[in-house]
């Protein structure tokens, strides 16, 4: 979850919410390769961005593979303000992507305390993740986490 940022023209910047929805959430997490309930969210929820505001106007049907597909305004072409900067919460809860329900979580059997096992502690017992569907984005998550 987060504010969406986009790679455009050699630089990252934000969408604008104007029109954002559900179905445009749909399409980021789907782009992402993260599955589970989607949600849009609107007025900066993340927080504001600080480069240029780079999409406005997204319209998802949902079922595009990414933005690209989508229609929206021309790069860069916009009427918006940071405050409006567009997020997504694609809910790992309900999805079959890492399910970190551990409000406490270590690497265990690194070299360092920078890598290791993913061991999570939960309804009392530490345990590991199984590695099925593991991607370099569980990864991200675990490292944003610790």
């Amino acid at each position: 979850e987060g504010r969406v940022e986009v790679y455009h023209d050699g630089k990252w910047g934000t969408i604008c919410d104007d029109q954002w929805d559900d179905r445009d959430a749909e399409v980021v997490c789907r782009q992402l390769g993260l599955s589970g309930n989607p949600k849009a969210l609107s007025w900066a929820h993340y927080g504001q961005g600080s480069g240029p505001i780079l999409l406005d106007e997204v319209e998802c049907s949902g079922n595009e593979l990414s933005l690209d597909q989508c229609k929206k305004s021309d790069w860069g072409q916009q009427n918006c303000d940071h405050i409006e900067d567009a997020g997504v919460s694609c809910d790992p809860f309900t999805g079959t992507d890492l399910q970190l329900y551990a409000s406490q979580m270590w690497l265990a059997g690194g070299r360092s305390p920078r890598e290791g096992r993913v061991e999570v502690y939960y309804n009392g017992d530490w345990g590991t993740v199984c590695d099925d569907g593991w991607t370099d984005l569980g990864a991200q998550v675990v490292c944003r986490q610790l």
